[in-house]
């Protein structure tokens, strides 16, 4: 491997690479070490701002919930109210006594001592209650709240807290527990639900001194609550991810050890470029003066180096623009420097090169036009062989057909015959679609069936992807033409021609069979072999077989492949299979 040196720098970029390694880095990196100090000692402060405010959130709010759990526990161990709950009276009015004596006071006296408290209220399935004054049912309605669930999901007699979003009438936190345990220590179910004033929730987490957005998030980690005016939580649960954009500074705080407060937790969402804007612009002043530092000294160097460096990107364009064939020569002011020498000894260069191609190049190219025109001139005189050889078979069918029976059932052949003609004389290129091809097929097909009637039947099976293919033209045909005329004529029984065109992982597959006397090893062998000149003998048999083999080498080459299986006796199998690739003849 080649060591790298300063000899393959250019001569500006040397100047400029002393400039940035000997003043402008040395300069910026302590600018910028002094500045990273400065950012990384107010980000520290200012994460304990807010590590030592959300510690104060999370203790006020805990202990409005404990306030709210505190008398959860009063109604849960007050066996007298559940007990009084759990009856069930036979009157409104023995209902009522109960209420006055002892539950009125109940339901009034916590409400009216902690402001934290909005509403108390017990859900009960004892219909011999009168609903109001603290006391509701358990209604359908109820049982399908999102509060209710959760209270069936906690274990038996905990508290847990939760928080309902109600359509129209915004959002409450409740502590929701479960008094009772029916059909083991009573007969009715009783569940306790207290409202928290909503802003009493909101006072524990408004801190004007704290610059970024509080996030309440549930078991789920979704927003219960938040100070940031874009989210709107009250209408519904949505994911903290979904309003963070940047890269904020994350700061979490759990509830850890409450039972009701598992899961629960407190984040602080803290842009710095918020509060640490003044540092920000500091950094503007660094960058501006970097940029004078970089801008100036660089503008000197590209100065002094502007004669030298014009004239070698001049020489290094021109020699791009060889390889496009432009050989120009580079003009020639006559500077007596490195770069005016070098300047001439290109322009000699270049015209050598230019002479070269013109004497070698040139006359390579004009070799393969005449070889690609003889080429196509080989594939038209292959291709003219096939057209005589078949409508010679075809007319010979009609006249035998007409000798033996002496009636006008030609006229149908005929037809077939006008048809296929006048398709042939249609064609103006070498290229045709494989419908257009199976059309010709079909054609001779019936023109066969007319002339052995019974003995041969067919079959065609093809998809619409495989008719639109484009193929060079007559090359199904002549396999056709083998099966009848070599294949199904000489045997006695039924004929059979069985014919398939797919189209199989972007390559064209023709398929034909035929249940005919079939060909001997040495036949194929001298039916598939290569010939150096190409062309046919006079009198040869096959003469179709062998110009589509001819003409399938000269228009895919590797392309294409013939596969011919046949056995005496047992019929041949003949495939051709095309890949989705023309040449340059098409």
């Amino acid at each position: 491997m080649r060591r790298l040196g300063l000899d393959h720098v250019r001569l500006r970029n040397k100047l400029l690479l002393l400039y940035f390694l000997a003043v402008f880095f040395p300069i910026l990196f302590t600018n910028l070490f002094f500045y990273m100090s400065t950012m990384d000692n107010l980000r520290k402060q200012r994460e304990e701002d807010i590590s030592l405010s959300l510690d104060r959130m999370r203790n006020d709010f805990r202990a409005k919930i404990d306030v709210a759990v505190g008398i959860s526990s009063l109604f849960y161990t007050d066996r007298m109210l559940i007990s009084l709950l759990d009856q069930e009276y036979e009157t409104p009015v023995d209902y009522l006594d109960a209420y006055d004596d002892y539950l009125r006071p109940m339901f009034g006296k916590y409400s009216s001592v902690y402001n934290v408290i909005q509403d108390i209220a017990i859900y009960t399935d004892n219909t011999t209650v009168l609903g109001a004054g603290g006391l509701e049912f358990l209604t359908e309605d109820v049982k399908q709240t999102s509060w209710y669930n959760s209270m069936l999901l906690a274990r038996k007699g905990v508290p847990v807290l939760v928080h309902a979003r109600n359509a129209g009438r915004g959002s409450t936190f409740s502590i929701i527990r479960q008094l009772n345990e029916p059909n083991i220590n009573s007969q009715h179910l009783q569940v306790l639900k207290i409202d928290l004033h909503p802003n009493a929730i909101g006072q524990s987490f408004n801190n004007d001194k704290l610059a970024g957005d509080i996030y309440l998030l549930g078991p789920d980690d979704r927003i219960e609550y938040s100070t940031n005016r874009g989210v709107n939580w009250q209408a519904g649960a949505y994911s903290l991810d979904a309003f963070l954009t940047g890269k904020p500074l994350l700061t979490r705080k759990a509830f850890a050890g409450i039972d009701y407060l598992h899961h629960w937790a407190l984040v602080s969402v803290f842009h710095e470029q918020e509060s640490l804007s003044e540092v920000r612009r500091s950094r503007n002043v660094i960058i501006y003066l970097a940029l004078a530092n970089l801008i100036i000294p660089a503008l000197i160097i590209i100065g002094l180096t502007k004669s030298m460096h014009d004239r070698l990107m001049l020489i290094v364009r021109q020699m791009n623009r060889m390889k496009n064939r432009h050989f120009d020569p580079i003009p020639y002011q006559g500077s007596k420097d490195e770069i005016g020498q070098m300047t001439l000894t290109f322009n000699r260069m270049s015209q050598q090169i230019k002479g070269l191609i013109e004497n070698v190049y040139e006359a390579d190219i004009q070799k393969k036009d005449l070889e690609i025109e003889r080429r196509q001139a080989q594939i038209h005189a292959l291709h003219s062989q096939i057209n005589p050889h078949f409508l010679f078979n075809v007319l010979e069918t009609m006249r035998m057909r007409s000798l033996i029976k002496q009636e006008n059932e030609t006229a149908k052949m005929i037809g077939y015959m006008a048809k296929m003609f006048r398709r042939k004389i249609s064609w103006h290129d070498e290229w045709t679609t494989a419908r257009q091809e199976l059309d010709l097929v079909v054609s001779f097909l019936e023109i066969q069936k007319y002339r052995f009637g019974d003995k041969l039947n067919y079959e065609i099976r093809t998809d619409s992807t495989a008719e639109q293919w484009r193929i060079p033209k007559m090359i199904f045909l002549p396999f056709v033409e083998n099966a009848s005329m070599h294949g199904i004529e000489a045997i006695g029984g039924q004929g059979y021609i069985d014919i398939q065109l797919l189209v199989e992982h972007s390559t064209l597959a023709f398929t034909l069979y035929d249940n005919g006397k079939g060909m001997s090893e040495d036949l194929l062998q001298q039916l598939m072999a290569d010939r150096q000149d190409g062309e046919t003998r006079e009198g040869e048999e096959h003469i179709g077989i062998r110009n589509v083999k001819t003409r399938l080498q000269l228009y895919y080459g590797e392309g294409a492949s013939l596969k011919i299986e046949s056995e005496p006796g047992r019929g041949t199998t003949v495939s051709i299979q095309l890949r989705q690739q023309l040449n340059i003849f098409q």
